[in-house]
Formats: structure tokens, C-alpha cells, sequence
């Protein structure tokens, strides 16, 4: 059955939206040729979008023609903004862009290790309004948070894990409330491995995990192109991996035997401390990577490698059920340790896996989450708004 007039020209608009984000500024002619359409087609889809405020004309291609095939049309960015935000154990990122991605504004919040929940709240809250301003948002239309901890699946609301601060879930609750936008609360290490898969070392790869390292441990986890979050949001928790070398099993309430008591920041700080490598002087973000970038820059292929002997035995865990094939080290720590890092985990995963796996340092650092939550807002944006256009 033939889609409806009204259908085929939601379609066409979308595909017309998709390729002028994607693509830039394009001209009448240059749409005609990339979707196939008529030339009378293409003109009322351009009066179309022009009137739903979301295209405009930018400029003029080429000095030697003019009129309305010369004209190159593009998205309005300020048509909607979002924010995005890097909430941490002790602190509070925020980066707030236009529709199209591009930053217009950061700040950071610093918060101590033993606060009360309450006026913390309220600084952060105020953070974000604050940096949208300063953005020149009038209004923010889709906000996502990267968090530690589980996200329920079926309500997408951050859970009340132990060990994390009070103030996560109470931030959530507040923005929800206060902003008049869509809020979409996410795992931070899902959103760093969002990041990697269309910014960083896995960029157009399908099927691959991710492993962050940075203050704790976990694993971001792509199947088949499909970001898999697990029956109750928990897939890829590998802190509480047992594993060989650890000191204790892991229980239900505490990772503290499990992968994270040997790949933790305070893990890696400790095994520096045993080969007499302290953290590089500037070191920002946790402590682990500034020894690991110290180990590097000074060749100490001891360090290095005792590093990678541990951070392989997570990693086969994860090749040996997922059978993933490619493994990015991410994170402050996987990106410190660069491919002198990444080269030893896969050598030493070769030496006790049967499964290949190739693995890379992660391109993005701890930049990943940030920028794993704009995408997701401005995909959450983009998506309603451009269902809704003409």
C-alpha cells in the first residue's frame, strides 16, 4: 500500500533535515540530487521546512549563477539548544550547544567528598541555568545526564546504588522538575562508549566493549550496532568481576574484591607506588592517570606491562562471552596509556583468550561522557523536532 501524500512528505522532509545536518549547507539542486526527488518536490519541501523555522537560506553558491538554485539552505541552529551534563563523585560538568551540536558554553562545579545533599543540589541546579544563559539559551529543549550507577530501563530513572552520593539521584529529581525541557539520564560509561562509537578508536565498528578506566571501572558494551544496557540496566557493572589477584570476592553491596580492587584508580595508584612512579605533575581528573602517563613517557615497560597483565584478565572475561572483537580502553586511563598501553592488553589477551581481539586506546579520554550525552540530547532534539517539521 502507497504511503499518503502527508506521509511521503514527512518522510521526504526528514531525509531532506537528516542530509542538511549530516552534509552542511546545501543548495535546491544539490537536494534534488541527493534524494531523487522532482524539482517541484524539493521547492515546496524547502518552503515547507523555511516555514517551520527549522531551515533557512545561509548564503549563495558559486559567483556565477543566481536565484533560487544558488541558494544554499541550512538548519537553523538556535532553533533549539541542549544541555549536556558530567555529573561525578566530586564534581559537576556542564557543556550547553545548539541544535547542531556546537558548544557554546562550559562550567565546572567542584564539590567536596562530604557534602549535604541539599545545598548541593541547588549549586548544581543553578550551574546549569547559569551556563545557559551564558549560551544564550532561551530555552533548552533536550538535557542529558551522564551519571555513575544503574539506569532502570523501564522508567530510564538513575537508581539508588550504594556507594554513590546522595546527590545524584536528588540532581536528577531537581532538574527534572525545574527545566522545561525533555531530561534523559543515562550510565556514564554507555555515554563514553556512544562518544567512541561515532566520534573516537571505534568509530563506524558495529559490534565492540568499551572499558572505561578512570576513578572506578566499567564497560560500555555494543552489539550489532545496539548499545545493550542489560535485563535491569547493569551489563558491563565489571568492578564486580572476581578475578585472579584479587584480594577478596566482591559482595552484592561492595566491588572492592572484584576487577575494580585491580584496575581502580586507587588500584593503578598503588601498583605505581610498587615500581616508584609517581602521578605527572598538572595530572587532572583521577590520580591513576597521571601515573600511567608518568610510565609512559618514561618507558617503564615493567609498570606498563604489569598494568596490561591485569587489565587483560577483565577484558577476557568480556571477549570469552561476547566474543567482541575489539576492545577500546577508555576513559582519563586508557586514554593516558595510549597505544603503548592498548598494544599490551591485546598481546597479553592473545596469550589467554583463543578469541582475536584487537584492542585500542580510546580517543576521547574523559571527555567521552560529555560528549556521549550531547550526542544523545541532540539526537532526542533533533528527532522531535524534525517528526514535526513542515
Amino acid at each position: 500500500m502507497p504511503a499518503s501524500p502527508s506521509t511521503a512528505r514527512a518522510i521526504n522532509d526528514r531525509h531532506a533535515l537528516e542530509l542538511l545536518q549530516h552534509e552542511g549547507p546545501l543548495t535546491a539542486g544539490q537536494l534534488k540530487t541527493m534524494t531523487g526527488l522532482s524539482r517541484p518536490t524539493i521547492a515546496d519541501l524547502v518552503e515547507r521546512l523555511q516555514g517551520s523555522g527549522l531551515v533557512q537560506v545561509v548564503g549563495e553558491a558559486g559567483a556565477q549563477r543566481r536565484g533560487p538554485n544558488a541558494r544554499l539552505y541550512g538548519i537553523v541552529a538556535d532553533r533549539a539548544h541542549l544541555a549536556a551534563l558530567d555529573v561525578r563523585t566530586q564534581s559537576v560538568t556542564v557543556v550547553v550547544a545548539d541544535l547542531l551540536g556546537a558548544r557554546l558554553a562550559e562550567s565546572s562545579l567542584p564539590i567536596g567528598g562530604d557534602v549535604d545533599p541539599g545545598p548541593t543540589v541547588e549549586r548544581a541546579a543553578a550551574l546549569v541555568q547559569r551556563t545557559a544563559a551564558d549560551a544564550g539559551a532561551t530555552r533548552l529543549h533536550s538535557v542529558c545526564i551522564g551519571a555513575p550507577g544503574l539506569v532502570d530501563p523501564a522508567d530510564g530513572e538513575l537508581r539508588n546504588t550504594t556507594g554513590l552520593p546522595a546527590w545524584h539521584r536528588m540532581l536528577v529529581a531537581a532538574l527534572q522538575g525545574r527545566l522545561p525541557a525533555r531530561v534523559i539520564v543515562e550510565n556514564e560509561t554507555n555515554l563514553a562508549a556512544f562518544a567512541e562509537q561515532r566520534l573516537g578508536a571505534a568509530r563506524d565498528r558495529d559490534t565492540f566493549a568499551y572499558l572505561w578506566i578512570g576513578h572506578g571501572i566499567g564497560a560500555g558494551i555494543f552489539l550489532d550496532g545496539r548499545l545493550r544496557r542489560g535485563a535491569s540496566g547493569g551489563a558491563g557493572e565489571i568492578g564486580f568481576l572476581p578475578v585472579q589477584g584479587a584480594a577478596a570476592m566482591p559482595s552484592a553491596v561492595d566491588c572492592g574484591g572484584g576487577f575494580h580492587s585491580l584496575a581502580g584508580s586507587a588500584a593503578i595508584c598503588a601498583l605505581g607506588e610498587e615500581y616508584g612512579i609517581a602521578a605527572a605533575s598538572g595530572t587532572q581528573g583521577p590520580a591513576a592517570a597521571g601515573v600511567v602517563r608518568a610510565a609512559v613517557a618514561e618507558r617503564r615497560d615493567d609498570f606498563l606491562d604489569a598494568l596490561a597483565h591485569r587489565l587483560a584478565l577483565g577484558a577476557a572475561a568480556v571477549a570469552s562471552v561476547l566474543d567482541p572483537g575489539f576492545v577500546v580502553l577508555g576513559g582519563e586511563v586508557g586514554h593516558a596509556g595510549g597505544e603503548a598501553l592498548a598494544s599490551r592488553v591485546e598481546e597479553r589477551l592473545a596469550a589467554i583468550s583463543p578469541l582475536r581481539t584487537d584492542v585500542r586506546a580510546g580517543a576521547l579520554g574523559g571527555e567521552a561522557v560529555l560528549s556521549g550525552a550531547l550526542l544523545t540530547a541532540g539526537e532526542a532534539a533533533r528527532g522531535e523536532l524534525f517528526a514535526g517539521a513542515g
